[in-house]
């Protein structure tokens, strides 16, 4: 049985895993699990799958989450960076399904790694922040990383059993976000709820941000390099605007291998939790024939800006894209609370990166340094004015 310690349990990667875990409770069950602020669905989860361990954002919600339990039997409940890590660890855990959003993930799953626990990596960020640091950690430990987004998935099931010398490229599909059809001129005014409203998928409000403005492609592209070990050049973006075809795998031969579904997130998920074996899953099955037709286009670097940066920091190495997901974080939270407009979340991340003076091979005292510094510097250039 799988032994899951959940990172990340209230967001939609969190409700569909615990979604998975309910449709297997023979096979899987929930020993630790980690949220921020939503006490009230923490405590819900808590009391059908009776974690051992249960960490919340801050010793406030600790307590409100000890109130909301009442005389239900509580497991320990801890808090905080120091609780993350302890679920990260948990030793009834062989399994960290790892659902965070942000930078704040590289912790934890370090810590888990550590620990020797077998990682789903959902929180792309800990990649794109930490990738040198992260892999080179998991290598040591001899610790699997099974990627949980749909497209790293995709391409790690396109992988088994081939060679990674007969790997030509690969392909990442992107739905193009909210905005696919607006031209620049178009964005200068859109609001928030406009961002939100993915054609496609339902996620959390930062990830659905980063689809519009495809910096989500571009830290995907980040973590294809480090979770498959190829150069960038081969690595390429294409707009897929179904989202049926979760990304491909092109070969030597020319031949191609994809991997197709209906937009759920479960179904990488349990691929995830029950590789190297697959599993029922009650989902909408893929009807090709009345979908009818699928639809590509070539991706417009012009059109969105920050795909391009996000190639630029990946080959510039070191510390740069740490700096890259750090500026993002902080426009793209300014964005969603009103304080600019969606193309400044562009410029703030452009020239936070332009200001930066990396360090090519960094530890991971480097990276949280860069990372609080691009924090800093966005922050400076949305006061000062862009």
């Amino acid at each position: 049985m799988k032994h899951i310690a959940l990172l990340g349990s209230t967001g939609s990667i969190g409700t569909s895993t615990l979604d998975v875990v309910s449709q297997h409770p023979e096979e899987f069950s929930v020993v630790a699990m980690a949220a921020g602020s939503n006490v009230d669905l923490l405590a819900e989860q808590v009391k059908k799958f009776r974690p051992e361990l249960v960490s919340v954002g801050n010793e406030q919600g600790a307590a409100a989450l000890k109130e909301r339990l009442g005389g239900f039997v509580r497991p320990e409940i801890v808090y905080g960076a120091e609780g993350l890590e302890l679920v990260a660890r948990h030793e009834s855990a062989n399994f960290v399904m790892t659902a965070i959003v942000g930078s704040v993930g590289v912790a934890p799953t370090l810590a888990a790694i550590e620990a020797g626990k077998t990682i789903g990596l959902a929180n792309k960020e800990t990649l794109v922040s930490a990738g040198p640091v992260v892999m080179r950690a998991a290598r040591e430990k001899g610790v699997a990383i099974i990627p949980v987004d749909s497209e790293h998935s995709a391409v790690f099931q396109c992988l088994q059993g081939e060679r990674k010398d007969d790997v030509a490229r690969i392909l990442l599909t992107a739905s193009g976000g909210s905005f696919r059809h607006a031209s620049r001129k178009e964005l200068q005014d859109v609001t928030v709820a406009q961002a939100l409203a993915h054609p496609n998928w339902s996620m959390g409000a930062k990830i659905t941000i980063d689809s519009a403005t495809m910096m989500n492609k571009g830290f995907e592209v980040i973590e294809a390099h480090w979770l498959f070990d190829l150069p960038y050049e081969q690595i390429d973006c294409i707009l897929h605007y179904e989202s049926i075809i979760h990304s491909m795998v092109e070969y030597r031969d020319k031949a191609v291998m994809a991997q197709l579904g209906t937009p759920d997130m479960r179904v990488a998920i349990q691929y995830a939790l029950s590789y190297p074996g697959r599993m029922d899953l009650a989902t909408e099955p893929l009807d090709l024939v009345k979908l009818g037709t699928l639809h590509f286009a070539a991706m417009d670097f012009e059109r969105y800006p920050l795909l391009q940066l996000a190639y630029e920091c990946g080959k510039a190495g070191g510390t740069y894209t740490a700096v890259l997901n750090a500026a993002n974080e902080v426009a793209v939270d300014l964005f969603l609370k009103g304080a600019i407009r969606f193309l400044e979340i562009e410029e703030i991340v452009r020239k936070t990166c332009e200001a930066h003076r990396g360090v090519r091979v960094p530890t991971l005292e480097d990276i949280f340094s860069a990372d609080e510094w691009a924090r800093s510097q966005a922050l400076e250039l949305y006061t000062v004015g862009l």
